[in-house]
């Protein structure tokens, strides 16, 4: 009985279920939501080499705490290593925005999308790229759910 114990233990220490862990933004602009989705409400922010401590993850999501305020991020916004920010006026590539790492995550960069265009010439896309420049406001998302019966 004592070793299976003492077994359960050493997994929940070595999984990191144990304790809280702290990370790090990784993204320019990190939204915080009130769910673990990306059609949960927008409840705050953090910015990027803020700490934040992650109290619990769900379904590749983790609800974080920084400055009292509690709420879910995408763990692709996240790093367990120490973020520094250095001074200085280079500031535009200090790191990947939150559609950057989405688009990573998906196997897409700039790069990528060039080299795919240039080998299909002959493909239009004006209609994606009108598509990709389109934004929902989170309200009106949550409203075409609703009327729709849709669920997560």
């Amino acid at each position: 009985m004592k070793k299976w114990i003492l077994m359960c233990c050493a997994a929940l220490v070595a999984t990191g279920a144990w304790a809280a862990k702290e990370m790090s933004v990784q993204v320019r602009d990190g939204q915080l939501r009130n769910r673990a989705s990306f059609l949960g409400t927008v409840t705050g922010t953090v910015a990027y080499g803020d700490r934040v401590t992650v109290n619990q993850t769900q379904a590749g999501w983790c609800e974080v705490t920084i400055a009292g305020k509690t709420g879910w991020i995408h763990e692709s916004a996240l790093t367990p290593k120490r973020v520094v920010v250095g001074s200085g006026t280079d500031d535009a590539r200090i790191g990947a925005s939150g559609e950057e790492v989405a688009l990573a995550g998906k196997g897409f960069s700039k790069e990528v999308e060039a080299e795919y265009k240039k080998q299909n010439a002959k493909l239009d896309y004006t209609w994606v790229d009108w598509m990709g420049k389109q934004t929902v406001p989170a309200e009106q998302l949550v409203q075409f759910l609703k009327q729709g019966d849709l669920a997560q």
